[in-house]
């Protein structure tokens, strides 16, 4: 079968993929599509350390063509909406339904795919980027036959963690004020989750100016190409700020513009590396810097939640879908995202 793979040298499509078949506990699913989120790219510049050779991709919807012995919640043909969280569901963790910080689920790739004589480890327990993958029963979700499977793709990263950050970490209320740097995949995730949280205003700040259409669609009520212009919109700084981007400078202004009892929410991935800095004598208001793990989300619960909102209209999914490429248009769908030519590629299978 058909696949993108990365081997420390370069991203490529191959051919002559296999996964083997299901265990107990796991569902093999036929993907129709897949997003490609900046993760993925950063795996292959080494933002994001992983081991190699890895089959790549985390954001994706199918239909189930085969289930292990004890998965009882799917049945082959069902379409379904994939996460990235293969949490084992008796840790203490996942007992106070804080799944996204299972230590089973993070840092332990398995390697379900071969060619020929190697093994691949998979991307994210994903890898949505090959015709078929194996995963764990916890990462699949049901979702209606009525929602396109190239939008529902979607689901299970951006807006995850995007709408996930402001409802289940930020826990954003009405008329609060909400800035998000960055109007990219994530950002505009955030945006519409602090537009249904009832935030007002919600600035987005972004230094390209092609953005603002889209940002205003998702429920931006103010744009700026940078963060001094925040100011003159909310002088005394704002109650949430989303840093959406991975840059320890804007993580900083994040922090500089915050009101009163503000968090700051940091969403974008910076080198595993990087510091950044902060005055600590201005925290002392009752500020906060809030690390988020894929939006803080619950995948059965949150993925189900954003399926109804959106056949609701109240989640726009359709929007974020800027083009669909072929799989074997990867270099040029990579390219497009890594130059912001796109909101979401996806590719289709």
């Amino acid at each position: 079968m058909r696949g993108v793979i990365f081997d420390g040298t370069a991203p490529r499509v191959v051919e002559d993929l296999e996964v083997r078949d299901p265990g107990p506990g796991e569902v093999l699913v036929r993907i129709a599509a897949a997003g490609l989120c900046h993760s993925d790219l950063s795996v292959v510049d080494g933002t994001i350390p992983f081991p190699r050779p890895v089959v790549l991709g985390h954001e994706g919807a199918g239909v189930v063509e085969e289930v292990g012995p004890g998965v009882t919640h799917v049945a082959p043909g069902d379409h379904v909406a994939l996460s990235t969280l293969a949490n084992c569901g008796t840790c203490a963790d996942c007992a106070r339904g804080r799944p996204t910080m299972c230590r089973a689920a993070i840092g332990r790739p398995t390697r379900p795919f071969r060619r020929g004589d190697e093994r691949l480890y998979n991307f994210a327990s994903n890898s949505a980027f090959a015709e078929r993958t194996l995963v764990t029963a916890v990462q699949v979700v049901p979702i209606p036959e009525a929602i396109p499977l190239v939008p529902a793709a979607l689901i299970g990263c951006a807006v995850l963690t995007g709408v996930g950050a402001v409802l289940n970490r930020a826990k954003v209320d009405r008329g609060e004020s909400v800035v998000v740097i960055g109007s990219g995949g994530i950002g505009l995730n955030v945006l519409q989750g602090a537009r249904i949280a009832g935030a007002s205003p919600i600035v987005a700040v972004d230094s390209n100016p092609a953005k603002e259409p889209m940002a205003r669609r998702f429920g931006a009520t103010h744009f700026v190409p940078s963060a001094d212009a925040v100011r003159e919109i909310l002088p005394t700084g704002a109650d949430h700020a989303f840093e959406c981007v991975g840059s320890t400078r804007l993580i900083r202004q994040a922090v500089d513009l915050l009101d009163r009892h503000g968090q700051a929410v940091l969403l974008g991935v910076p080198p595993a590396d990087a510091e950044a800095a902060f005055r600590v004598s201005s925290m002392y208001l009752d500020k906060s810097i809030l690390g988020c793990r894929y939006g803080s989300s619950r995948p059965q619960a949150d993925i189900a939640l954003y399926a109804d909102l959106y056949r609701q209209g109240r989640l726009l999914l359709d929007e974020l879908v800027s083009r669909t490429y072929p799989l074997e248009d990867f270099a040029k769908a990579a390219d497009d995202a890594h130059h912001g030519r796109v909101a979401r590629a996806v590719l289709t299978f």
